[in-house]
């Protein structure tokens, strides 16, 4: 068994120190608004909530609840763009300084990204079981969302002065998110992709699963169990399998639902497969959610994650085999 669990974290790059990375960043993704079009940058600085400007504007509905691809699958075709020096760790807005909003048949829409003095709140916004107050950013972009899908809704943005939304802490204590579904990071090997497109009849890009760092390099399905890694220098920790909506059935160019690929992941990647003792057996999995113990303070200098950077892992979760033996 000892000799098993060697050659297991052989497999995934752990248990030997730093010596050998597990595998390198290959592309990073940050979502400004929830459920709308990633933005794939070469760097990404991290602060309290996770990468800076991810998730931090919402779409909401007429009673202020969060809309997504789950009820609103043309939320796929809103492409978000951001000045490219957003992404530098010591840059700040401008007046002039936007965030640009683009969905076919709709003019542009500008918001402007500096913080504005006096600016109007929303309350009773609610993600999941959340709910608080966030920035309304004007009529102008309800109206643009508003004759988007056809019918009320406004944009918001987390209010990160006053309002806190923890993570869960059966998973991960004193860390706190905006926007996103419930943890600050979420990363996917391309590899683990490549492994399910050989099942698939049609392959599917990595914007089905949304993840914020994607890395090649390991074996399929290898950040299953990674528990404590660093990535220039930064400690992440690998806290719950993300289970998956239906929106990785969404065609993220035509907005349109289909059954794949969570039809074919439910024969090999359900809970029932993967965590035959977890409650959830009909849910399917791809992917690790983390959090970054550095994100707790977010203070000082050389707080990015870049392209090219290799990813060590210094712990590993068991696996199911394992932990059943």
């Amino acid at each position: 068994m000892e000799k098993a669990a060697s050659f297991l974290s052989s497999l995934l790059g752990g248990g030997g120190g730093e010596a050998e990375p597990a595998a390198t960043v290959a592309s990073i993704l940050i979502y400004p608004i929830k459920s709308c079009r990633g933005v794939s940058v070469p760097q990404a600085p991290v602060t309290s909530f996770g990468f800076r400007w991810d998730r931090q504007w919402l779409v909401v509905n007429a009673k202020g609840r969060a809309v997504t691809q789950r009820v609103e699958p043309e939320m796929a075709l809103v492409e978000v763009q951001l000045p490219p020096e957003a992404f530098d760790e010591d840059w700040q807005p401008t007046p002039d300084s936007c965030l640009v909003i683009r969905a076919p048949g709709m003019d542009a829409l500008k918001v402007p990204l500096a913080a504005e003095a006096g600016r109007a709140t929303l309350d009773d916004v609610s993600v999941w079981e959340w709910s608080g107050s966030a920035y309304d950013e004007g009529p102008g972009a309800a109206e643009w969302f508003s004759a988007y899908f056809g019918k009320p809704a406004r944009l918001v943005r987390f209010k990160e002065e006053t309002e806190i939304r923890p993570t869960d802490p059966d998973y991960a204590q004193g860390y706190k998110i905006t926007f996103t579904d419930a943890f600050p990071f979420l990363i996917a090997s391309q590899d683990s992709l490549d492994g399910l497109n050989e099942l698939l009849e049609e392959p599917v890009p990595i914007d089905r699963f949304r993840p914020n760092i994607v890395v090649d390099g390991c074996h399929p399905y290898s950040e299953d169990l990674w528990k404590t890694l660093k990535i220039n220098k930064l400690s992440f920790e690998g806290v719950k399998l993300c289970d998956r909506c239906k929106v990785p059935t969404v065609n993220q160019e035509t907005r349109m639902f289909g059954t794949e690929p969570t039809e074919t992941m439910l024969t090999f990647r359900s809970g029932e497969v993967i965590c035959p003792s977890h409650k959830n057996k009909q849910k399917v999995y791809f992917g690790q959610n983390l959090v970054c113990k550095e994100s707790v303070s977010a203070k000082g200098k050389g707080r990015v994650v870049k392209v090219g950077d290799p990813v060590y892992v210094l712990q590993t979760y068991p696996s199911p085999n394992e932990a059943a033996a």
